[in-house]
């Protein structure tokens, strides 16, 4: 590495440190609103479904909605045991995710 990838590296991560040292900081101090704590609370499910949702139904690039693709019904079973298990355990829908999918794939 060079220097100047060095100091463009140490520049970032200070940076990104106080960012989140300062918000942390004063956090504390404030109180958010009930609607916007209301709100947050959606936000991982959220985040996780746009991260996943074009990896099931865009798995080589383009769209697959056919019966060959194992990711869309082992998608489907994961929020199906988890609907059905009222976030019980996280990791038995996960399981149930992943049987189905392997399943899947072997039969097609």
């Amino acid at each position: 590495m060079t220097v100047e990838e060095i100091i463009m590296l140490a520049g970032m991560a200070a940076v990104t440190f106080l960012i989140r040292y300062i918000l942390l900081a004063v956090a504390d101090r404030f109180s958010m609103p009930p609607l916007l704590e209301r709100a947050l609370y959606y936000v991982p499910p959220a985040v996780l479904t746009a991260i996943l949702l074009p990896a099931v139904l865009l798995p080589q690039g383009y769209w697959d909605l056919s019966l060959n693709n194992a990711y869309i019904f082992g998608a489907l079973a994961a929020v199906a045991g988890g609907v059905i298990m009222r976030r019980h355990t996280l990791m038995a829908s996960i399981g149930w995710g992943l049987a189905v999918f392997f399943v899947w794939r072997l039969i097609f």
